[in-house]
């Protein structure tokens, strides 16, 4: 897979009071595109939860460069920013941008998995997991780190 983008919807649900969007709905498009990558390679929640873990955040920022308005035509792109080679922490990188290519804003989220039975972080399990995240589209810069 060589990128991963989806048009998003900008709800009127999305809006904050100066009727562009609320901050926080750029970090529920992240958190949504993010499972529809996974989903697409085949790591679905159903999968995770038969196998007892899912992903964990430990920092989750936006840099906001323009602002949305309700009606406008926008764009998410998911890619692997950096990653361990156990694929068990990594750091991906959202960026919406508008129909003219215009970069909008940039998410950056850091993550590991975490054993849901035992509530702590853990390597993931199955293969299959390993798998999607390297099969994940990568960024321009991307780097395998210790």
């Amino acid at each position: 897979m060589a990128v991963f983008t989806k048009e998003i919807s900008i709800r009127w649900s999305d809006l904050d009071p100066n009727f562009h969007l609320r901050h926080s709905a750029y970090y529920d498009f992240g958190a949504q595109h993010r499972m529809e990558l996974l989903t697409e390679l085949g790591l679905t929640a159903l999968e995770m939860h038969k196998q007892h873990f899912g992903p964990i955040l430990f920092k989750e920022e936006c840099v906001f460069k323009r602002e949305i308005h309700f009606g406008d035509k926008i764009f998410i792109t998911t890619k692997m920013s950096k990653m361990k080679e156990d694929a068990s922490r990594w750091s991906i990188t959202h960026e919406l941008i508008d129909e003219e290519g215009n970069l909008k804003a940039k998410i950056t989220v850091d993550g590991a998995w975490m054993d849901t039975k035992l509530r702590k972080i853990c390597n993931p399990t199955p293969q299959l997991a390993m798998d999607v995240l390297h099969a994940i589209p990568k960024a321009e810069d991307f780097i395998i780190y210790d």
